[in-house]
């Protein structure tokens, strides 16, 4: 099998720059250079140092994945590491997200990765998951490691999805929130990954039409034989990672929009 060439220097910052909707001068404001020295480094005229590839990397806000990447196209080793949860190095974070699910508790906190596989939830989120009413076809949805996958499981035809009463306008601003993470990712294995979980959606249910009446979050109205909820997300993440790991991990907290909905968790979780 033909190995497949790695991009260049040049390319990829090209390429990243583009993505990011930045023209030379605004990639030279951003990195505090010059627009010369911008143009000389995408041609090869200039060699960039490794200092100058983390400047860039910070101006275009690469993720650190594909900072590596970045650092390895310009002739430098790799600079971050992608360390399991489970490693010692990884206790104070772990420490903190469980913290974090702990005290969010009686309402449904999830950890996902990048590829929106479930690492963590709290009893809230467990609770949730189960009013779904076809458990075998949640295990369509596990990864190998038996992790459900959120993303998967919100527009899988047997998941959530049936239970979503506002599908119209939620199916569409999930969608947009997918595409916007696969193009900000840079990442080919990851844009393959949201695009197979989009391809559930037919292209008309992707058309998104604006309300007449604009709420300040768009609430997820969902419904289980009777019982109806209404939950808005808050998404976190950390703010210094410093490795990939830590990188890509975020926290989804969800709310009620009414108190019906915090009555229900209230009495469900104990």
């Amino acid at each position: 099998m033909p190995s497949v060439a790695r991009p260049t220097f040049q390319s990829a910052c090209r390429q990243w720059r583009q993505m990011r909707k930045f023209s030379q001068l605004d990639l030279a404001l951003e990195a505090d250079i010059s627009q010369r020295h911008i143009s000389w480094l995408e041609t090869g005229r200039s060699q960039p140092s490794r200092e100058m590839v983390t400047r860039l990397s910070e101006a275009m806000d690469i993720p650190l994945r594909e900072r590596n990447a970045f650092l390895q196209a310009a002739g430098f080793s790799a600079a971050y590491r992608e360390t399991n949860l489970d490693e010692p190095s990884m206790t104070p974070v772990m420490e903190a997200v469980k913290q974090v699910l702990k005290h969010h508790d009686p309402l449904p906190a999830i950890v996902v990765d990048r590829f929106w596989n479930i690492k963590m939830q709290n009893k809230a989120a467990m609770v949730l998951i189960e009013l779904t009413d076809a458990p075998e076809k949640m295990r369509e949805i596990q990864n190998a490691n038996g992790e459900l996958n959120a993303a998967m499981m919100t527009l899988h035809p047997e998941g959530l999805r049936k239970h979503i009463k506002n599908w119209d306008q939620a199916a569409p601003a999930f969608i947009q929130r997918l595409k916007s993470e696969a193009i900000a990712s840079g990442d080919p294995e990851l844009q393959a990954r949201l695009k197979s979980y989009i391809e559930m959606v037919s292209p008309l249910e992707q058309a998104f039409e604006m309300s007449d009446q604009l709420l300040p979050v768009l609430p997820l109205e969902l419904s289980f034989n009777g019982l109806e909820l209404s939950l808005f997300s808050v998404i976190s993440t950390f703010g210094t990672p410093q490795d990939i790991t830590t990188d890509e991990l975020r926290i989804e907290a969800f709310y009620p929009t009414d108190e019906k909905t915090r009555a229900f968790f209230t009495t469900e979780v104990a």
